[in-house]
């Protein structure tokens, strides 16, 4: 039954959260390291975030509801979820504002 939660949580969160942040950097043309520490990052906080939803349901759909309607920067669901991220985020956020200010 972890398997499915598992499965679904990286379907409808982690994975949208992901390729969200790869996009953002990619587009801002953020050194390969930074993007793959952001990746890497997210990747390893994957047990933490199925945790997290297990333990709070409503939490999960208040945080997937927001970033695909854009009332949140997966950045920051990301650090919520998983402070272990703030070192790769803190070295993504200038290429993240630079994004941000580019559209």
């Amino acid at each position: 039954m972890m398997e499915f939660f598992a499965a679904l949580v990286a379907f409808f969160l982690t994975g949208p959260l992901q390729a969200e942040l790869s996009g953002k950097l990619a587009s801002a043309q953020a050194p390969q390291a930074i993007v793959s520490s952001v990746v890497e990052c997210s990747k390893e906080a994957a047990p933490a975030i199925v945790d997290r939803v297990l333990s709070d349901p409503l939490w999960a759909a208040t945080q997937t509801f927001n970033v695909w309607t854009g009332q949140k920067k997966p950045e920051a669901v990301l650090l919520e979820a998983a402070p272990g991220c703030a070192g790769a985020l803190e070295a993504a956020r200038p290429f993240l504002r630079e994004e941000e200010t580019s559209v």
